[in-house]
């Protein structure tokens, strides 16, 4: 048996993780068992360096590095196995975050993260991912009404246009796999879109 890696991506304040409970619901109520997990975590060493990545200033390329150390561990003790046992693993995040917030905002070589990436996850990578977007203002003010902001979300807003811009030209490159969402339209409408994608799976 081999399960579905489904990955959702977005900026800071693009609303992904409320449509997370949802999309769990919809592929349960089609039988299949379903894990929830996030990047950077997942794993118990994950989260720690989780708190390191989200709160600690650090060299763009450490950054990257610790993203990485993190995705191993991520991949070998929670996504593969249970991949391997038939389950759909829903991750709020993957390798697309890298290129957009390390490579896309903060200027690593993009050569640099495809070899990290060739030798992390070897043929690990996502059937689909839902792609979030929205205009930057709309992120931002979202974020200014949300709980205390980590030192990615207090960025100003040059460094999440170009967040936004290296996302869509993720999307563009790889068109089978990224479905885009306009997540600036009303919620309902936002909900009707992921359930649509999710049932032509």
């Amino acid at each position: 048996m081999t399960g579905r890696f489904i990955t959702l991506e977005g900026m800071d304040g693009a609303g992904k993780s409320t449509h997370i409970s949802n999309i769990i619901q919809i592929l349960q109520a089609q039988g299949h068992e379903v894990i929830s997990t996030r990047e950077p975590g997942g794993t118990a060493l994950g989260e720690k360096l989780r708190e390191l990545l989200l709160h600690e200033n650090m060299h763009p390329e450490t950054e990257t590095l610790l993203m990485f150390a993190a995705r191993r561990e991520h991949i070998d003790r929670v996504i593969s196995p249970a991949l391997v046992r038939g389950t759909y693993v829903l991750s709020d995040r993957f390798t697309d975050a890298t290129y957009a917030y390390q490579c896309g905002a903060k200027g690593v070589p993009a050569s640099k993260i495809q070899l990290l990436e060739q030798w992390v996850q070897s043929d690990i990578q996502p059937d689909i991912t839902l792609l979030f977007d929205v205009p930057v203002e709309v992120s931002l003010n979202r974020l200014a009404t949300a709980r205390s902001p980590d030192k990615f979300e207090r960025e100003n807003a040059e460094f999440f246009t170009r967040i936004r811009h290296a996302y869509l030209q993720r999307a563009i490159e790889n068109p089978a796999r990224f479905r885009v969402i306009d997540a600036n339209k009303p919620l309902e409408e936002v909900k009707k879109s992921v359930e649509d994608i999710i049932l032509s799976i």
